[in-house]
């Protein structure tokens, strides 16, 4: 991208010695995929930085979770992971697992978004439960555990996180997926944010999302016809925003975040 102007959640792959050198450069070979931070498959997202800044802008503010500390990540068109970042001193300081969930989310995000209607994975929510119409969608594009648990745990979060250059799969039906669509109204991509409740890592993706002007939507299934949040219990039922709903993620009963979900910035035309 040109610099910018002005409730929730492992796997493990073994290489079995002796199993051949053919192989081995065939799975190193498949990781190849063109989208290696700064290369042509991420030159138009946000670079590690800007995700970074961006993501630590919108944890700070009151998000209706238990203000925790979130992981980001942003994948291109193809579904290639761009940046990893996160808002802690360090990678200890939020949930291990939502790291590969929030490229899970933005790997979702884009896969299920088109140039002319935005879904966002808490959109997914309703319709992939038992006797919806997408009901087993979450399992049809797994996580590549070889992709979300290889190389180093001290880049993790980096610039250089193994997971940047490689497209990391999953399929995740609660908040915290958006697509990204840009000033022409192209869809170039998507975040996914982890790490506090969904309707929480929704909020935060949402505003990181409006930090970087990536939040051109065409059209959406929300209420206002955009990819926000629907809330079951305080949209119309029946309803197109019913139909692409998800529950109200209450912390000892009370709703401290739909409120704010309703408020959040509107998305740019």
């Amino acid at each position: 991208m040109k610099r910018l102007q002005a409730c929730i959640l492992g796997g493990v792959v073994a290489v079995v010695a002796g199993a051949g050198a053919a192989p081995a450069a065939a799975l190193q070979e498949s990781w190849s995929d063109g989208g290696e931070a700064g290369g042509p498959g991420c030159a138009a997202l946000p670079t590690h930085h800007q995700l970074e800044v961006a993501l630590a802008s919108a944890r700070a503010q009151s998000n209706g979770g238990f203000n925790l500390d979130m992981w980001g990540s942003i994948v291109n068109r193809d579904g290639v992971v761009c940046a990893v970042a996160f808002t802690g001193s360090n990678r200890a300081q939020q949930w291990p697992g939502s790291r590969a969930i929030a490229a899970q989310k933005a790997n979702t995000a884009n896969a299920f978004s088109l140039p002319g209607l935005a879904l966002s994975t808490a959109n997914l929510y309703a319709p992939t439960q038992p006797g919806g119409t997408l009901f087993g969608l979450q399992e049809s594009n797994p996580v590549d555990p070889q992709v979300a648990y290889h190389g180093p745990a001290a880049a993790f979060g980096q610039e250089d996180d193994p997971m940047v250059g490689h497209r990391i799969g999953g399929i995740n039906v609660f908040g915290g997926g958006l697509g990204l669509y840009n000033a022409k109204k192209e869809l170039i991509g998507a975040i996914g944010v982890s790490g506090d409740t969904s309707c929480a890592d929704h909020n935060i993706s949402w505003r990181t999302r409006h930090t970087l002007q990536l939040d051109y939507v065409p059209a959406g299934v929300s209420a206002k016809g955009d990819d926000n949040i629907n809330y079951q219990g305080l949209v119309a039922v029946p309803s197109l925003a019913n139909d692409f709903s998800q529950p109200i993620c209450k912390i000892a009963g009370i709703d401290t975040v739909s409120a704010i979900s309703a408020a959040l910035p509107a998305v740019r035309k």
